[in-house]
């Protein structure tokens, strides 16, 4: 007769190992330890040809748990301890392997090994590993930026995954609470950074498809560019008096002027450390790795910029570290939101951003008549050719050297004047 779940309750601990059969070559033995085990006895041609019995230990007997899960149910069935209903599923499955010829315990060690490979596989661990490999040609900012987007916002939910059980939908509902969230750059972001790690997971032969490409790359948009227009000659009297009266930090306002007197990135100004400067030569050397186009930069200081870093060497009390580092969050650098924040309360919301001083010098050193390669080498836009950086480490230094200082007292000139500037004829200001 067929087993009954009432039938193996009701058996009591024997003396010695008893079989209780179920029929199809599925039995449960039952040992004196009170242990209940499926065995499943099949036959199968030998490697001489000779049919032989052999015996597969198919897991250990368990009374299905109420209110289980399916993900806990799947986690139960994978170590083999089984339901009545779920052996008898899985005689079927090996009646399937033996008429193939293959025995059970070899598929079992198969099975196993890809839990293992899925373990090791995870979205995390694919996802760390890819960060390893593309990382180095990274900005330090930007590595930092994924790794930490990645551990918030991502593994979380698919993080313990194996990294083929992703799914789109999966992906998608990760956006979609983002964009809900008020970041949809950041979702697009998210859904860029998962299809290079499918990808990779691809070219290592972990994945077939890519579940982060098709239709949901247009679930979520990014909002449109809002372009800030760069300051005119009129404009720099008003901001200037706008700083001396500014309310908050002094470093942030030192800042700011650094920004338009030197007009790298933001970010290349709020990460720079002091190791970087060398005041009595009146140069700022930007590494490689902080520079958006992967090459080392060297900014020329006025001397007005260099009597900022020295007030604000005073301020700091030290001479390592950031120049600027984050109130916040110790061992990090100030946070652009800072300097869009400042803006704001001097009354630029909407109308100038910290990024709009590179265009701000690019225009009216163009009107000032300065070379524009000499312009363009101080905006690091090109990077630098490979030739040329044996023989010319230093492009145009000198005259940039000069550009630099005639551009900061142009700025002076301009600060101090109390009549209305012509746009592109400013030098009598200066």
């Amino acid at each position: 007769m067929p087993l009954t779940d009432v039938a193996i309750r009701k058996h009591k601990k024997p003396t010695k190992a008893v079989k209780m059969t179920d029929g199809k070559g599925l039995y449960l033995e039952v040992r004196p330890t009170g242990a209940k085990l499926w065995r499943y006895r099949y036959r199968l041609p030998d490697k001489h040809g000779m049919v032989r019995e052999y015996l597969f230990a198919g897991g250990e007997y368990v009374q299905a748990p109420r209110g289980e899960t399916k993900e806990q149910a799947t986690a139960r069935i994978e170590g083999a301890r089984l339901t009545l209903e779920e052996a008898r599923v899985k005689r079927a499955e090996w009646r399937g392997l033996v008429k193939q010829g293959i025995h059970p315990v070899h598929q079992q060690r198969v099975r196993r090994a890809e839990i293992i490979a899925a373990g090791a596989n995870t979205f995390e661990a694919v996802a760390k590993r890819w960060i390893e490999k593309k990382g180095s040609k990274w900005t330090q900012r930007n590595r930092v930026r994924i790794e930490r987007t990645l551990a918030r916002e991502v593994y979380p939910g698919i993080g313990n995954i194996p990294i083929k059980s992703v799914s789109a939908s999966h992906i998608l509902a990760i956006m979609q609470r983002v964009e809900a969230a008020g970041a949809p750059t950041m979702a697009v972001l998210i859904r860029q950074w998962c299809y290079r790690i499918f990808n990779h997971a691809i070219a290592n032969l972990l994945l077939g498809t890519n579940p982060a490409a098709g239709e949901i790359r247009d679930a979520v948009q990014p909002p449109k560019t809002r372009n800030h227009p760069a300051l005119t000659p009129n404009d720099i009297p008003v901001l200037m008096e706008r700083l001396k009266g500014y309310k908050g930090e002094r470093t942030t306002v030192i800042a700011l002027r650094l920004l338009l007197l030197t007009f790298v990135r933001s970010v290349e100004l709020r990460g720079a450390e002091w190791a970087e400067f060398d005041l009595s030569e009146k140069l700022w050397r930007i590494p490689a790795s902080r520079m958006k186009m992967r090459s080392p930069h060297l900014v020329p200081l006025s001397d007005q910029a260099v009597a900022l870093l020295r007030e604000l060497q005073k301020i700091r009390g030290e001479q390592r570290g950031y120049l600027f580092p984050n109130s916040k969050t110790a061992g990090q650098y100030m946070a652009s939101t800072t300097l869009n924040a400042a803006l704001v309360r001097l009354g630029y919301k909407y109308k100038f951003s910290p990024h709009g001083f590179r265009a701000t010098a690019s225009t009216m050193l163009n009107e000032l008549g300065f070379r524009p390669d000499w312009i363009e080498r101080q905006l690091a836009h090109k990077p630098r050719d490979a030739v040329r950086a044996i023989y010319n480490r230093a492009e145009h230094l000198q005259e940039r050297m000069q550009m630099m200082q005639q551009w900061a007292d142009v700025l002076d000139g301009l600060a101090k004047s109390d009549k209305k500037v012509i746009a592109g004829r400013f030098g009598k200001a200066a």
